[in-house]
């Protein structure tokens, strides 16, 4: 079972954290450019129902990642049916790994975040304002663990799910086609299920704040990833052996096809021993 590490704070500290989210609670504005009606301290970890600091989990991590998905920053538990898509960098590394789903997609990451709690009261702010900016049509909802930021674009619906932890967010996102985010929809309970699932292992390296936390792959993951894109590099180095060989053919057969030009064309009938006018000269 779980267990909750205790905290270099004081009833004092969080009184005194309270006291600053209510202070510019006012600055959260909706979709209509109010303020929105949802809970100034929301969006902490709940020590009882998740997710978890791995810290707080008793056991040893082949214990604790039993059922989850290990990715070194985040264990993440997998909805039934689920299939991992890895986005990478252009370095080669590993950026972000989705959890496809048939009702859309879910991804969620974890970002390095001070002491106290407030980051993702922030980073919704910010994502409100720049989905608005992308002309897409913006709402503040309350879930489970608090504010929700949703997106309606043309290309379909996003859901913004956020976390904060001990140095630590979480940020969740559901994707998918319009009328796949609402509040009780499929998509979103899964998502929502994800989040609470979620370990996280911050680690005791220095991390500047909303950086992500890096993400690792398994081995087995990593192999078969590996395996995958060298099947890709072989079939495109095929298909373009390929269209060099048939380009080739084509070249050849142009350079074989029998001149259609007239032999006599501008130069007159010839004979045995030259042309005509030749002869006459």
């Amino acid at each position: 079972m779980f267990g909750r590490k205790k905290r270099d704070t004081t009833e004092t500290a969080e009184a005194e954290t309270q006291s600053a989210l209510d202070t510019d609670a006012g600055e959260d504005l909706g979709a209509d450019g109010a303020p929105d009606s949802v809970d100034v301290a929301d969006g902490t970890a709940d020590p009882d129902s998740g997710p978890w600091s791995i810290e707080d989990r008793e056991g040893e991590r082949e214990e604790i990642a039993q059922g989850r998905l290990d990715l070194g920053s985040v264990l993440l538990p997998l909805p039934a049916g689920g299939q991992l898509q890895v986005e990478m960098t252009q370095q080669g590394t590993p950026q972000a790994v989705h959890i496809v789903t048939q009702h859309g997609r879910i991804t969620v990451a974890a970002f390095a975040a001070p002491k106290s709690p407030g980051q993702w009261r922030e980073v919704a702010t910010e994502l409100a304002d720049t989905l608005r900016r992308d002309n897409a049509t913006v709402s503040v909802e309350s879930g489970p663990f608090g504010r929700e930021v949703v997106g309606l674009t043309a290309g379909g619906e996003l859901r913004f799910i956020g976390v904060d932890g001990y140095r630590w967010m979480i940020r969740g996102v559901a994707t998918g086609p319009t009328g796949s985010v609402g509040a009780d929809s499929p998509l979103v309970q899964q998502a929502r299920a994800v989040v609470a699932g979620t370990i996280v292992d911050r680690g005791s390296d220095p991390h500047p704040v909303r950086t992500p936390l890096p993400v690792t792959l398994p081995q087995a993951l990593a192999q078969q990833l590996a395996a995958a894109q060298q099947q890709q590099q072989a079939a495109a180095q095929q298909q373009a052996a390929v269209q060099q060989q048939a380009a080739a053919q084509q070249q050849a057969a142009a350079q074989q096809q029998p001149s259609t030009e007239d032999p006599t064309a501008g130069g007159g009938r010839r004979g045995p021993s030259g042309s005509a006018m030749q002869q006459l000269g």
